[in-house]
């Protein structure tokens, strides 16, 4: 968002993952006033995630920061036996990004941050999308067609801003230097309330620390061989 002008405040969809944290500190260090989001939908790993997400906003506490807004959009009637909602068989670290694809989870999440947004007079939302999410709710097009379906015949608009499309994992964690990144959380199968590392999410959380040269500071309750291997680059 560099080279934007506003001043205005933000929304930010905060997921508690690696990404959405960076760009929260990313945002503040921009001098921008930032309005968290954190969508509550039901998944397995929800109670540890917002924990997270609540402690990640303490550390980095600034007049800047508003106070956490919680929105509710369960999903156990859509995904009902899904692995996200039973937390049975979740994809291990050997297993390819499409395996934790959650269906319209973009859409989903957003349109209620989104029509908050518009309510309360803020003009933008971002999300801490990268260049190498696969997903298709992740692309220019998806994007474009949504913010125009949101502001048809709104009474005010909302601009979907994504300041890390254009980035990688290395560049987005070089931006994170400094933060509390400890106290992220980016596990789908934790083990009492700690990252499972056997997990994919686990597995890519461990390769984002070793792509930035960086220790990592997670404490993992296991730890799957697939994390100690080299990350190429």
């Amino acid at each position: 968002m560099t080279s934007q002008t506003s001043s205005g405040p933000v929304g930010l969809l905060l997921s508690g993952g690696l990404d959405s944290s960076i760009l929260l500190g990313y945002l503040i260090r921009q001098h921008r006033r930032v309005q968290p989001f954190y969508v509550r939908t039901g998944v397995a790993w929800e109670q540890d995630e917002l924990r997270a997400v609540r402690e990640f906003c303490r550390a980095i506490a600034s007049p800047r920061l508003a106070e956490l807004v919680t929105l509710e959009m369960p999903l156990a009637d859509l995904y009902r036996q899904h692995w996200s909602m039973t937390g049975d068989d979740v994809p291990d670290a050997a297993s390819s990004d499409d395996a934790v694809y959650l269906p319209a989870r973009n859409a989903l999440l957003g349109i209620k941050a989104a029509v908050w947004c518009q309510l309360h007079g803020i003009e933008q939302l971002a999300v801490g999308i990268l260049n190498s999410n696969p997903f298709g709710d992740a692309s220019d097009e998806f994007f474009q067609w949504f913010e125009s379906a949101l502001n048809c015949g709104a009474p005010r608009r909302v601009r979907i801003a994504r300041p890390f499309a254009g980035l990688t994992k290395g560049q987005v964690m070089a931006l994170g230097w400094g933060m509390p990144l400890e106290r992220t959380f980016s596990c789908i199968a934790p083990l009492g309330g700690a990252h499972c590392g056997r997990c994919n999410k686990c597995a890519e959380r461990a390769a984002a620390f070793r792509l930035a040269g960086r220790d990592d500071p997670t404490c993992y309750a296991g730890l799957a061989p697939e994390l100690n291997q080299p990350v190429e680059t």
